[in-house]
């Protein structure tokens, strides 16, 4: 049976596993028969329209929950058919609820782009209109504050690459893996630690919305607590960040302030918990006085309670570790919660700095209504998600082009005094003198895709790709002219030309 929660690539074994099954043509036919008859086209559109606007959870309680609902009719008359074991009239609806959320999520992504939005002047007006704007946050913000990003050539992950004897980059943050040797990360730690980081024109942009009034979040997958430094209250840290420590002893738990560890990380040292700490030496002061007292007759006096075998156990228990989300960790209920209180009252979602590949926040435009339009800023261009209007550059070159077009001017960051690694005062006095000045640099539209925008700084060789695809695709479907329409003309390439292929996550 399905786990409580399945992702995408379960969803495919379960089809891949109905498949094998070698189900006869008559009794396939059987089964689309009477989920069409259960489900007719028309149904199937509007409770398609129904999850778009009521979110999953909402969808699950208003049709499935407490309703005659047949879920495996449903999957089947929307092209999932699941293994013999789950289309059983028997099998229990919460067996099947974690299977129907993952198809949802499915057709959730096959959001249909709001062909009214098209250029930069749309989203200037967008975002002077809105009200309530959902800011969705990513490692490309903070590059220019001289913080590597995770996926990029010269990101974190290439960094990685053939040192500390991980198998994968990937692993330096893997929550099973830090338990076995915390001394790797900790290695490693100091060189993302947000200590002398300013915030990003970016950052500066979020906070100015919230001036405005018109931030409803920023949800963030950042680890590095600037948006704290740039004075931004109405955000969510998806990720965690260092800001806080957790020992890592389910029966401590101890949580400090990441300040508290700061030393320890500089000096690539592994931070103990002191609570455990404390409780392992009161532990040895008692067997000792209780060794005294022993006769122990040439045999070992240890016991099961001795403190010491705590010390076999795996490495990484009693450790201080930041409260930042590693892989193998679920993210806390608070991204869902908040996502749930929001979507009623978004009216614009930005999507900057970030290239939408770790799930669940990489989720959120499908967790939110359709109707909501969708601008992403970004060095790279998102293709597995459907976004209304693409701006592409550095994200600090295309906000400060909005600002101007805006009338805006960015804001000073307000210094944090209890931000994780606070500036020395003389690095204070510096920020709150900076300013920022506007840097007016006119895009270029790519191609023929009129919602598509570019900057100098672009990379946008996955377009050019997907666009030549496209093309051979098209030509060779003209067929008896060699593959090439002849009353097509040869088009200018107007696409400033891109540097490498950095991903902004």
């Amino acid at each position: 049976m399905p786990a409580s929660e399945i992702d995408s690539d379960e969803l495919e074994e379960l089809e891949q596993a109905a498949e094998q099954e070698e189900l006869e043509d008559a009794d396939l036919q059987a089964l689309i028969d009477e989920a069409e008859a259960a489900f007719p086209e028309e149904r199937i559109k509007e409770l398609k329209r129904s999850v778009q606007e009521l979110g999953i959870r909402g969808w699950v309680q208003h049709h499935v929950i407490g309703k005659k609902f047949n879920i495996q009719h449903f999957l089947i008359a929307v092209g999932v058919l699941l293994p013999k074991e789950l289309r059983d009239s028997d099998v229990p609806v919460e067996a099947l609820v974690p299977v129907l959320k993952a198809v949802l999520i499915r057709l959730l992504r096959q959001r249909e782009r709001l062909a009214q939005y098209n250029t930069p002047d749309d989203a200037v007006n967008l975002i002077k209109t809105a009200r309530n704007i959902v800011v969705l946050t990513g490692a490309g913000i903070s590059v220019s504050c001289g913080i590597p990003d995770f996926r990029s050539r010269d990101g974190i992950y290439a960094s990685l690459a053939g040192k500390y004897d991980l198998d994968e980059p990937e692993n330096m943050f893997d929550k099973e893996y830090f338990m076995q040797q915390p001394s790797v990360f900790f290695d490693f730690a100091h060189s993302i630690f947000p200590s002398n980081f300013k915030p990003s024109p970016s950052h500066r942009f979020i906070k100015l919305l919230e001036d405005k009034e018109k931030l409803l979040r920023n949800y963030t997958q950042n680890i590095d607590t600037l948006e704290k430094a740039a004075g931004i209250t109405r955000v969510l840290h998806c990720h965690g960040s260092f800001a806080t420590a957790t020992c890592t002893d389910p029966a401590c738990r101890h949580k400090v302030q990441g300040s508290e560890i700061k030393d320890a990380i500089f000096k690539q040292d592994v931070p103990q918990c002191r609570v455990c700490q404390k409780r392992k030496q009161d532990a040895r002061s008692k067997q000792g006085r209780s060794k005294k007292q022993k006769t122990t007759g040439g045999a070992s006096w240890k016991d099961q309670e001795d403190p010491d075998e705590e010390d076999d156990a795996l490495p990484g228990l009693g450790v201080m570790k930041p409260d930042i989300t590693f892989f193998g960790e679920k993210l806390d209920s608070s991204f869902e919660n908040a996502l749930n209180a929001d979507r009623p009252h978004a009216d614009l979602i930005i999507v900057m700095g970030t290239s939408l590949q770790v799930a669940p926040v990489a989720e959120l435009l499908t967790y939110m209504p359709h109707r909501i339009p969708v601008i992403l800023i970004n060095k790279t261009p998102i293709l597995h998600f459907q976004t209304d209007i693409m701006l592409l550059g550095s994200s600090d070159q295309v906000v400060q082009y909005l600002c101007t077009k805006l009338g805006w001017e960015l804001p000073k960051p307000d210094p944090v005094k209890e931000a994780v690694g606070a500036d020395s005062e003389a690095k204070k006095q510096e920020l709150s003198r900076h300013r920022v000045a506007p840097a007016i640099v006119e895009p270029a539209r790519f191609d023929q895709a009129s919602y598509i925008w570019l900057w100098p700084d672009a990379e946008a060789d996955t377009l050019r790709c997907a666009a030549q695809a496209e093309s051979q695709s098209d030509d060779s479907e003209q067929g008896g002219n060699g593959g090439e329409n002849p009353d097509k003309e040869e088009e200018e390439d107007t696409t400033p030309a891109g540097g490498n292929m950095d991903a902004a996550q």
